[in-house]
């Protein structure tokens, strides 16, 4: 998962929302602080959780990362307005957890990534990934360079 998420940074630009989805235990924070390596960011990347939100600044010339935990949150949208990803969106990548009828609304353009495991695995077995692109930002983004 960890690498993925490197493999992955590789297509992200500033203005990139990605949603993750997947079983308690998925590997959506994994992936995320691979995203944080990939992208060159500061801190460590671990669940926000209980913060909800983590602002990761970059350590080079790229886009900070904003990584939200959405899984505490009951409301849609206005409950993810008080924090302000609309502002925080297009200078950043934002990758939130558990956004799914929460933060579609924030922009157009998003990628979709659903991590499928067995329930009850919780050891490094293989994860089954589905990536959906929507919106003109992934309409022609090579996603295939994912694969492993």
């Amino acid at each position: 998962m960890r690498e993925l998420g490197r493999r992955l940074a590789k297509l992200l630009r500033a203005g990139d929302l990605v949603m993750l989805s997947g079983e308690l235990g998925a590997g959506k924070t994994t992936l995320t602080r691979g995203l944080g390596e990939g992208l060159g960011v500061r801190g460590a990347v671990t669940s926000p959780t209980f913060v909800i939100a983590r602002v990761h600044p970059s350590l080079g010339d790229g886009p900070p990362l904003v990584h939200v935990d959405a899984y505490r949150l009951s409301g849609g949208l206005d409950e993810m307005e008080d924090l302000d990803l609309d502002v925080s969106l297009p200078d950043s990548v934002v990758v939130v957890e558990w956004g799914e009828g929460k933060v579609e609304e924030l922009t157009e353009d998003r990628l979709q990534v659903v991590i499928h495991r067995a329930v009850g695995d919780t050891t490094d077995e293989v994860r089954q990934m589905t990536l959906t692109g929507v919106g003109e930002r992934w309409a022609t983004a090579d996603l295939s360079v994912l694969a492993a």
